[in-house]
């Protein structure tokens, strides 16, 4: 059994990872020195697996394209008095292999043996294979 877990969470709003990016970039000044941060409504039970190692994989049009590394969980309190959680993520942004991923609600966990594989360092820039062709490759195990 895997010590750690991660999440996958989809990236609404953004067309591609440089998307995410910029819109990360343009939300610095408002996060803890160092740290992305990604609020969301519900709380991880497996708090202890995530903050083993574990890395917030986000889907962008489908796919899962890139993931961050999870630093940390903080409980926010907004304006509303609702809790919710902030996950605090490294940001550097890591690009991963194309995996399609149907479409959901918040986020779910991923296992770490069916988490998408980082590119190679000299592939930082590679383009997503079209969903169809992505999801054929990934069934007969050519991901």
């Amino acid at each position: 059994m895997a010590d750690h877990i991660h999440l996958v969470k989809l990236c609404v709003g953004a067309e591609s990872v440089e998307d995410l990016a910029r819109w990360q970039e343009s939300q610095r000044p408002r996060w803890p020195e160092g740290r992305a941060l990604h609020l969301t409504r519900m709380w991880p039970k497996r708090q202890g697996e995530l903050l083993a190692g574990g890395s917030l994989y986000w889907v962008i049009k489908g796919l899962v394209l890139c993931r961050q590394r999870l630093l940390g969980l903080e409980e926010r309190r907004g304006a509303d008095g609702i809790r919710r959680c902030a996950l605090l993520l490294d940001p550097a942004i890591l690009r991963t292999e194309p995996v399609p991923r149907a479409a959901f609600q918040g986020w779910r966990y991923l296992a770490p043996g069916d988490a998408p594989r980082d590119l190679l360092a000299g592939r930082p820039r590679e383009e997503a294979l079209p969903p169809r062709l992505a999801a054929a490759l990934a069934e007969i195990g050519l991901r």
